[in-house]
C-alpha cells in the first residue's frame, strides 16, 4: 500500500475507533434495542441526521448543542447497524450480546474499509479536495436512492444493492470527520 492510502486507513482507523467505543457503550448501556428497528427504519434515522447537518450548515447554528461532528459519528454507527440487520436472518435474537455486536461491528467495518481503499486507489484520493457540505448532500443522496431502492421492495435494474448504499454513506461520513480534524484528534 502507498503512503497515501497507508495515511488514509490510519485515519480512518482513528475515526472508527471514536465510533467503536461510543456503539460498545451504548451497547452496553442499552443492548441491542436497535435491532428491532427494521432496515427502512435505520434509513430513516440516517436521514434525520444528514438533514440535520445541513440545516446547520446551512444556518451556522445548533439550539440543542450537539453539532455535524456528534451527527457524523451517529450516522457511521447507524450505517454499521443497518448492514448487521441486513446480514442476520429475521429468525436472529433480537439481543445480541456486547461481544457479538462488537464483532459483527469489526466485520461490517473491515468489509467497508477495504472497499473504501480500493475506491481511493482508483480515483486518487479526490475526497482530499472535497467540502464537508458535498459529503452531507452525497450522503443524503444515497439515502433517497436507498429509500427509492427500499420501496421497490430491494428490486433493482442496473443499480448496486442497498448494502452498497450503506458502505458509501460510513465512508463519507469517516472522509467528513477526517475533514473536520477528527483523524488528529480523536475525542471520547
Amino acid at each position: 500500500m502507498d503512503e497515501s492510502l497507508q495515511h488514509t486507513a490510519n485515519q480512518f482507523d482513528q475515526v472508527i475507533t471514536h465510533c467503536r467505543e461510543l456503539f460498545t457503550k451504548k451497547t452496553r448501556d442499552y443492548g441491542t434495542a436497535w435491532r428491532i428497528l427494521r432496515t427502512p427504519s435505520l434509513t430513516d434515522q440516517i436521514f434525520i441526521k444528514a438533514q440535520r447537518i445541513r440545516t446547520l450548515e446551512e444556518k451556522g447554528q445548533s439550539k440543542v448543542g450537539e453539532g455535524i461532528d456528534d451527527e457524523f459519528v451517529g450516522i457511521i454507527n447507524y450505517a454499521v447497524m443497518a448492514l448487521i440487520q441486513m446480514e442476520l436472518p429475521d429468525t436472529a435474537p433480537t439481543e445480541l450480546s456486547a461481544e457479538e455486536a462488537t464483532a459483527r461491528y469489526d466485520e461490517q467495518v473491515a468489509i467497508t474499509k477495504s472497499l473504501m481503499l480500493n475506491k481511493n486507489h482508483d480515483y486518487g484520493e479526490a475526497w482530499r479536495d472535497m467540502r464537508v457540505s458535498s459529503f452531507t448532500d452525497l450522503i443524503l443522496m444515497k439515502l433517497l436512492r436507498i429509500k427509492q431502492i427500499e420501496d421497490n421492495k430491494g428490486k433493482t435494474i442496473v443499480s448496486e444493492g442497498i448494502d452498497s448504499g450503506y458502505r458509501d454513506i460510513l465512508n463519507y461520513a469517516v472522509f467528513a470527520l477526517i475533514q473536520l480534524g477528527h483523524a488528529n484528534s480523536v475525542r471520547t
